[in-house]
């Protein structure tokens, strides 16, 4: 007998519009749950169907606020598993923490391995996120982790932007750790690769050293997994355009985190335009023009329907 009778989706307060685009695309309906907080700023979770014997995900990004959404979805799965849910899968579009993933200096956390402990420990069974800043965090969980990529979606449309003019386009990494991300996704487009160097001062600060490779009249598409402050992809666009030579530049970035000034950085740099998915909400401010978002919830989707049927997610990755 197959214990897992049912799906069920439950989302908290992260991002209910994905969550909503996610279910729609699954011909489903999230499930009735409710999460508040009381007077004193405690999180309470209200299940208000059955779960039991059920294959529950819980949809829920660790955006900002970062420690309540994060709390949240402790708290939601802590229900799920109390509730007798026969498997919990944690849908993290974007998961937090993810850049303190090893000790910088001495006397560093390593709070990315502590926040995958502690999903582990409130019960999960597996998680499934997208984009994450370093890949090797799927070896800080005990449980399976699928760590999707927006690289296709991205790929898909800039081919049909660019169309058969894409081949002066050139695909820019802003910065050294990005180069692996960067190279898969020139690869899908067929297109060359270029770098830039910069040296982080202090925190959320960039300055730009070095462009490796050739720019000059090229079209450029800037590709990283998250975009925080916009220092860095904004350092990289004036110093591709001013010292480099490039022709426009267009950038794009899974999540779209955009904290503190980053709009402003945005729409006082060169970029021409900046695609993001919408595994972080859109904030409220941002204004339409340059800045574009792609749902990400169709990918998920179908991970999520590989995941309940027991099918290979093989094909997702490449």
């Amino acid at each position: 007998m197959n214990n897992r009778k049912d799906i069920k989706l439950i989302c908290g307060n992260s991002n209910v519009p994905f969550a909503q685009k996610l279910c729609k695309n699954l011909g489903k309906r999230l499930s009735d749950s409710k999460v508040t907080t009381f007077s004193d700023g405690e999180i309470s979770v209200s299940l208000n169907e059955t779960v039991r014997g059920a294959d529950v995900f819980i949809i829920q990004s660790t955006c900002s606020p970062v420690n309540d959404n994060l709390m949240e979805l402790l708290i939601m799965t802590d229900a799920c598993k109390r509730a007798s849910a026969s498997r919990i899968t944690a849908v993290i579009p974007y998961f937090g923490y993810a850049r303190q993933d090893r000790k910088a200096k001495s006397r560093d956390p390593i709070s990315a391995k502590l926040v995958a402990n502690l999903i582990t420990c409130a019960g999960a069974d597996r998680v499934l996120t997208m984009e994450l800043h370093a890949s090797q965090i799927q070896g800080f969980f005990d449980i399976p982790v699928d760590n999707l990529s927006a690289s296709s979606l991205f790929a898909d449309y800039y081919s049909k932007e660019f169309g058969s003019e894409i081949g002066n386009t050139l695909v820019v990494a802003p910065d050294i750790g990005s180069v692996s991300r960067a190279r898969a996704f020139a690869k899908k487009l067929g297109l060359g690769l270029a770098i830039v160097d910069k040296r982080r001062e202090k925190a959320n600060q960039a300055e730009v050293m070095n462009i490796i490779g050739s720019v000059e009249g090229k079209r450029i598409i800037m590709f990283d997994d998250m975009v925080d402050t916009a220092g860095s992809i904004s350092e990289a666009a004036k110093a591709l355009f001013e010292k480099g030579g490039a022709k426009e530049i267009f950038a794009c970035s899974t999540h779209g985190v955009l904290s503190g000034k980053a709009l402003e950085r945005i729409e006082e740099s060169p970029i021409k335009e900046i695609v993001f998915t919408d595994t972080v909400p859109k904030r409220s401010e941002a204004q339409e023009g340059k800045i574009k978002y792609l749902s990400a919830a169709p990918l998920f989707a179908e991970a999520i329907e590989r995941i309940f049927r027991e099918l290979s997610m093989s094909t997702l990755f490449r």
